[in-house]
This record gives structure tokens, sequence and C-alpha cells, in this order.
């Protein structure tokens, strides 16, 4: 499962042919929630809300390098790091 970036506790992965909906999995202080890159919405598991407000802003801040990422990904090739939220 390639870590594409990491910031604030939080370590958002992108897992190699994983299924849809294009998703991240974020975890953070023992949590994990798998969140739709193209919508920010959770459709599994959960993070406490300051951390999902987190993985949303950075998601809209980086959506089409985190969705080429999945594009690598699904293809079974490899990831490229993505700049952590500031």
């Amino acid at each position: 499962m390639p870590r594409i970036s990491e910031f604030y506790g939080i370590v958002i992965e992108v897992y190699f042919v994983d299924h849809p909906p294009p998703h991240v999995h974020a975890r953070y202080s023992g949590d994990e929630a798998l969140v739709v890159i193209e919508t920010g919405e959770v459709f599994a598991g959960s993070l406490p809300g300051r951390a999902l407000r987190l993985v949303r802003d950075w998601l809209d801040e980086h959506r089409g390098e985190v969705m080429a990422n999945w594009d690598r990904a699904s293809a079974g090739q490899p990831t490229e790091p993505v700049e952590p939220l500031r």
C-alpha cells in the first residue's frame, strides 16, 4: 500500500488494484476512513472531525495529483508522493 502523503499525523495511502470508487485510505490515531477522491465523502470507516476536515482540505488542493496516483495504482504502477497539507 503506497503512502502518498503524510501531514499532521494523518497518513494517506492508495492501494494497488483497489475497488471503485476512486478513494484514498486515510489513517489517523488508530482510525481509518476510505475517502472518495472526487467528493471527499467517507464511504467506509471514520476519522475524528478535525482529521477528516484536513483530509478534505488536502484533497481540494491536490485532487488531480491524487486521482493520477489512483490511476497509476489501479494499473499496478508506482505512485508518486503528493505534497502534504501546509
